[in-house]
């Protein structure tokens, strides 16, 4: 469900500085990598995305597979006046395949599939990845969980994919990765933001950089007018059922809308991201309608899970 693309050129630092609302020039270090919104003049988001850098003049970023159209598009239409090249690493003998190993035991299971890539990856801090041969290894635990997400040949792929079976690692589905990246409070594309909604109702603000009063990032002039009327928040439900998306969230400061919504595995009750008015408080108690019925939720702050513990009371 991901893209990678390849960027190199002289102007390739210069050029993410306008494209993406975080700041790439905050990345020094080979390997380090950065998350970022990629935004539309109205603040919109295109897409969420991960920068990894290598030298100033190279970089790779990952995208949305199913936005990878659309977001190729729009690069290339900014891309007008910079000497850039952007390589989609697909459809031919260098396209790229991606696998994500996550949990606790992700790593050691995935050295003892691969052991000579251990001396090279241990070191690797969060959010950073490092170059082994044909692959990139990383660490950026876009579940929520621990563990390594390996970028590699797409002919090696499957080869791969049966040695770290071999190893005792389990295959999971999307239902496990929705479940995990909501646990996390982690936003997904196309419900918890998309081009009709900017960072700051979507609970990334923080993505945003504004330090360098120089750059003029895209959508910055509209960020910074912009008056939220809502946030997203986490929701708990106090009683039995399960919160789905587009789920009317009923508060005293006007409605809401869940945008994600599931049963919590190590919670054991149904969580969810919402967007409600900014007036609403963690700890406030709201209700959501469920099948034309209002059942009780508590405001929480929307990052549920952590390690396999709970973060709310």
């Amino acid at each position: 469900h991901m893209l990678a693309i390849d960027l190199l050129g002289k102007d390739a630092q210069r050029w993410l500085r306008h494209l993406l609302a975080n700041d790439v020039a905050k990345l020094t270090l080979p390997g380090k990598a950065l998350y970022s919104c990629m935004l539309l003049d109205n603040g919109g988001v295109i897409d969420d995305l991960i920068v990894y850098f290598f030298t100033p003049q190279s970089y790779r970023m990952v995208v949305n597979a199913g936005t990878a159209d659309k977001d190729l598009a729009w690069m290339q239409q900014q891309a007008s006046g910079f000497d850039i090249q952007l390589t989609p690493r697909r459809g031919d003998q260098n396209a790229l395949a991606m696998i994500a190993i996550q949990g606790p035991n992700a790593r050691e299971k995935f050295w003892a599939a691969f052991p000579a890539s251990r001396e090279l990856s241990e070191p690797l801090a969060a959010f950073q990845a490092a170059q082994w041969n044909e692959w990139l290894i990383a660490r950026t635990g876009y579940t929520g969980e621990d563990g390594f997400e390996i970028t590699l040949p797409t002919l090696v792929a499957a080869r791969t994919w049966l040695a770290l079976q071999n190893a005792g690692v389990a295959a999971i589905g999307l239902g496990a990765r929705d479940t995990l990246r909501l646990e996390a409070g982690m936003n997904l594309y196309g419900q918890d933001m998309d081009e009709s909604v900017g960072p700051l109702e979507s609970g990334l603000g923080w993505t945003i950089d504004l330090k360098d009063t120089a750059r003029d990032f895209i959508g910055r002039k509209v960020l910074e007018a912009q008056k939220p009327t809502h946030k997203l928040v986490g929701l708990l439900l106090l009683d039995r059922g399960v919160m789905r998306s587009h789920q009317k969230v009923i508060t005293p400061y006007g409605a809401g809308e869940t945008t994600s919504g599931s049963f919590s595995p190590t919670l054991n009750q149904s969580i969810a991201l919402a967007r409600v008015p900014v007036g609403v408080a963690i700890g406030d108690e709201v209700h959501v309608e469920i099948r034309d019925k209002q059942f009780n939720a508590k405001v929480v702050k929307p990052n549920f899970v952590r390690h396999g513990k709970s973060l709310v009371a």
